[in-house]
């Protein structure tokens, strides 16, 4: 409440127009990308801005969303459409006018590659080299190199889509203080990029969960892009210092310069008390020193309004509710697992999956991710053959819960435990709806979408994140189709609380 207060204060005091050095700059707070939107990679094409996380296990993966103001982003393409496993860290990368994706899945490397960042994205190509968290700079001669998370590069060929030579270790990070509190040094995220006559190289150290003064972002600079590298006098550049901070183990920085001529580092971070929603994108202003040196300017905190000189686009916020009445999946739904384009079925009378697996823990669910601490959503279900409907909050096939209903009864699942709770209530269709305050959910079922019943089960979710079960992934909104038939789901509708 206190977010929305604010913003809506400042919406009254400052206009989103075109900026003119003699007028008011566009406020914006933090965070950038609220819900689990982990380790941001972000590029500058001219006037536009694209932005890209790590996916996970949720398929499609990559999603690519375009700003033109920084701060208003709407989803534009799913760069990865075959499963290859867990997708962690992701550089995204504009060179030679083409696009490339790199990202470690599954014991090794990946590039993808497109001619427009919209798509068509090529398939996965194996890089056949191990490591995690790949960085891309290329020279002024335009050899191109590959960072990793161990302070080592490898050379690429001049297409970018295979390795070239052999590693070479050249950086150890940031020697952190042993009284400091952190999960472990876990030096990871390289990225890079050069200004004036320096390379920069933005590591994260500390750990990206555990302890909250953890996670931190680290700069070094060099003549080369192969190195020595030299550390900045202003290391961390950002950290957690205390467990009551908004913001904890923030982290994972890249740094960029605007169209105006600011600069920028875009990271991630839990924040308190609500860590089920995931690592959220933040931003913060960068300035330079007079030695060449990147830092946070004084007295600039996550979690005050921060001005931005970039005129505001005036785009419409993207919105979670769907009416599945469109020809395709929209881009904010993702598959559990391995995604299987046979299951889906879009038409004018909605969104039709094929039931899969016999509970919750093997049905891999559809999901989008909440926006907001306190929400509702609701949708309506249409059951064929024996399958069961669920609408769900899920982490991982260990930790879903929700309302389910098969075809005449409404079902409770509390982490695996499922029964009925409503006997003989519905025929084949209903409306089931999940309404979630702070860390409680209360869950209602309807058989005219007006008229709602509360069951007698509530949910308490607070421990579903990556410290209580690991996997480093977030609660989302699930819709689940379970077991031998289909479910088709009508006008799904959230909202904040």
């Amino acid at each position: 409440m206190k977010r929305i207060f604010l913003l809506f204060i400042l919406g009254i005091l400052f206009v989103c127009h075109p900026v003119k050095s003699t007028e008011q700059p566009t406020y914006f707070i933090n965070p950038l990308f609220p819900g689990d939107h982990p380790d941001p990679s972000i590029l500058r094409d001219g006037d536009d801005y694209y932005i890209v996380h790590s996916s996970f296990e949720y398929y499609p993966g990559l999603t690519i969303w375009h700003s033109t103001d920084l701060i208003n982003w709407q989803p534009v393409a799913n760069a990865l459409q075959q499963y290859v496993g867990s997708v962690w860290a992701p550089d995204l990368v504009k060179h030679n006018g083409k696009f490339f994706i790199y990202f470690p899945a599954n014991n090794t490397n990946y590039v993808v590659w497109a001619n427009n960042i919209e798509g068509p994205w090529s398939a996965p190509i194996d890089l056949q080299v191990n490591n995690i968290d790949p960085g891309h700079i290329s020279d002024e001669n335009g050899k191109r190199y590959l960072y990793f998370s161990n302070g080592g590069y490898v050379p690429l060929s001049p297409d970018g889509l295979s390795v070239s030579g052999s590693f070479q270790h050249v950086y150890d990070g940031w020697p952190i203080p042993r009284e400091w509190q952190i999960e472990c040094f876990c030096m990871e995220g390289p990225k890079l990029m050069k200004r004036g006559e320096y390379y920069y190289l933005t590591v994260a150290q500390g750990g990206t969960a555990g302890p909250p003064t953890g996670h931190m972002v680290i700069s070094a600079r060099s003549k080369s892009p192969l190195g020595p590298w030299e550390n900045s006098p202003h290391n961390p550049i950002i950290r957690t210092k205390s467990a009551s901070e908004q913001w904890c183990s923030v982290g994972h920085g890249t740094v960029l310069e605007d169209g105006a001529g600011d600069w920028w580092m875009v990271l991630h971070g839990y924040e308190n008390g609500h860590y089920n929603m995931g690592r959220q994108t933040l931003m913060l202003p960068l300035e330079w020193t007079s030695d060449g040196w990147y830092k946070i300017p004084d007295k600039t905190s996550i979690s005050q309004a921060l001005p931005i000189a970039l005129p505001s686009s005036g785009k419409t916020p993207f919105a979670l509710s769907d009416p599945f009445t469109g020809s395709s999946l929209n881009l904010q739904w993702k598959f559990f697992g391995p995604y299987n384009p046979d299951r889906v079925e879009m038409s004018a009378d909605g969104l039709t999956i094929k039931g899969q697996g016999r509970a919750l823990d093997d049905c891999s669910p559809l999901l989008c991710t909440p926006s907001s601490h306190s929400y509702t959503a609701q949708v309506k279900v249409e059951l064929k053959g024996e399958a069961k409907a669920g609408l769900i909050l899920f982490y991982n096939e260990k930790a879903a819960s929700g309302i389910l209903t098969d075809n005449k009864n409404i079902l409770t699942n509390i982490n695996g435990w499922q029964f009925v709770t409503e006997a003989n209530k519905v025929d084949r269709h209903a409306w089931l709806r999940i309404k979630k305050i702070g860390q409680v959910v209360d869950m209602y079922y309807s058989t005219d979408g007006e008229n709602w019943t509360k069951t007698e089960n509530s949910l308490e979710v607070s421990g579903f994140h990556h410290n209580v079960l690991g996997g480093f992934m977030a609660m989302r909104i699930g819709l689940a189709a379970i077991g031998e038939g289909e479910i088709t789901f009508k006008d799904f509708k959230y909202w904040a609380e």
